[in-house]
């Protein structure tokens, strides 16, 4: 029988969840970076993996409640939207990629759920000094790196919330990725460094990138569950799907065809030789029209930014003096700013048109093995 290691549900979490429910029912590099940081070398993956199993359904439970879809995207930028009722001034989100990715319902969350968090990132860190990390699989590592990752920057944004960008937020005077607040097996680490040091330099395929969630709206998506050992690789394919095919990811200027600063960023580990490198694994992931403009662009600029929060609120509550809208079915009749139920029509108007133009249908086969398969199908390397 495979150990099963249970993380401790924190009571706090569980009894807060319902506050938020009501609301919304490979590409191998060729190239690495230079050796690796002896800190590191202690997260460096064993040779004889065993099969230790980390339960996260908390975290899927949280992720359930407080992660909002706004679907897959259309490829169309959203328009500036109209000042608030009474007021010139513009609360919410006004970003042409707001109907893009996911959103987390930072504005809803009480003290007891932003101090569940810090209990569950401590719980996560207290696993490490339990059993040895780098002796699971190398998918349980990777998944037990990303979900510690993103419930870290969960954490530090909801205790800092309203934000308008997590990139101005500071953890003891240091910007929240440079941060060194996380710490397993005694290394200090922070969230540059688990992305960086631990899983850029010991996972050879770059769609790990997709896991990371930075809080931003530029970036890939928080999933709705958490990842582990057997859905990863789904997960992280979910990813970089989403991602690729959005305008966030990609989008053509002329003959130039301009991507995510993302790309950028993760070049010294899986694009050395960029332009080609990243056109072979965006074609990976591509859709219909992306490959079109795979096909009919001759360069490739990293531009593509969008800074602001991944939230519903914009990263700002508006005053009291605004009023409140009630939504209907669905939503319990629950009363919330009218910047916040402006984008939930304008993501309801998104999904209608979907259904319109029949965008739907996606089907998603994982956990089958078939005639001749290596034994390490679905392993991200």
């Amino acid at each position: 029988m495979t150990p099963f290691l249970p993380l401790q549900k924190p009571a706090r979490l569980a009894a807060a969840l319902a506050l938020a429910s009501a609301l919304v029912a490979a590409h191998p590099a060729q190239a690495r970076t230079a050796e690796i940081d002896p800190q590191f070398e202690t997260f460096v993956p064993g040779d004889t993996p065993n099969q230790d199993r980390v339960d996260y359904s908390i975290w899927t439970d949280a992720m359930q409640n407080l992660v909002v879809s706004m679907g897959p995207s259309l490829r169309e930028g959203a328009g500036r939207p109209d000042p608030s009722f009474g007021t010139r001034r513009q609360y919410g989100h006004v970003s042409r990629y707001r109907l893009e990715g996911t959103r987390v319902m930072f504005s809803f969350f009480d003290d007891a759920v932003r101090e569940s968090f810090t209990e569950y990132r401590r719980d996560l860190e207290e696993t490490a000094n339990k059993i040895d990390i780098q002796a699971l699989s190398r998918n349980e590592q990777l998944a037990y790196w990303i979900n510690l990752h993103n419930v870290a920057i969960v954490e530090q944004i909801s205790q800092n919330w309203p934000l308008r960008q997590p990139r101005e937020l500071k953890v003891d005077g240091v910007p929240l990725d440079d941060a060194k607040f996380i710490t397993v097996e005694g290394v200090n680490l922070s969230p540059r460094d688990i992305r960086e040091k631990i899983v850029y330099q010991n996972w050879k395929d770059p769609l790990v990138i997709y896991g990371f969630w930075r809080g931003e709206i530029g970036g890939p998506s928080i999933q709705k569950e958490a990842f582990d050992a057997v859905n990863v690789g789904r997960l992280l394919e979910r990813g970089a799907r989403d991602f690729v095919n959005s305008l966030r990811g990609t989008e053509k200027s002329g003959s130039r065809l301009d991507v995510s600063t993302l790309y950028q960023e993760a070049a010294p580990f899986y694009f050395p030789d960029f332009e080609n490198d990243v056109r072979a694994h965006i074609a990976q992931y591509a859709d219909a029209e992306v490959k079109d403009i795979l096909a009919n662009t001759s360069t490739i600029r990293a531009s593509i930014t969008e800074y602001d929060i991944a939230d519903l609120a914009g990263g700002i509550r508006e005053p009291s003096l605004v009023p409140v809208e009630t939504l209907g079915a669905g939503f319990q009749s629950t009363r919330i700013p009218q910047s916040m139920a402006r984008l939930l029509r304008q993501r309801e108007q998104k999904f209608l048109k979907i259904l319109r133009e029949g965008r739907t249908g996606t089907v998603t086969f994982s956990n089958i093995s078939l005639p001749g398969d290596p034994e390490d199908k679905g392993e991200i390397e």
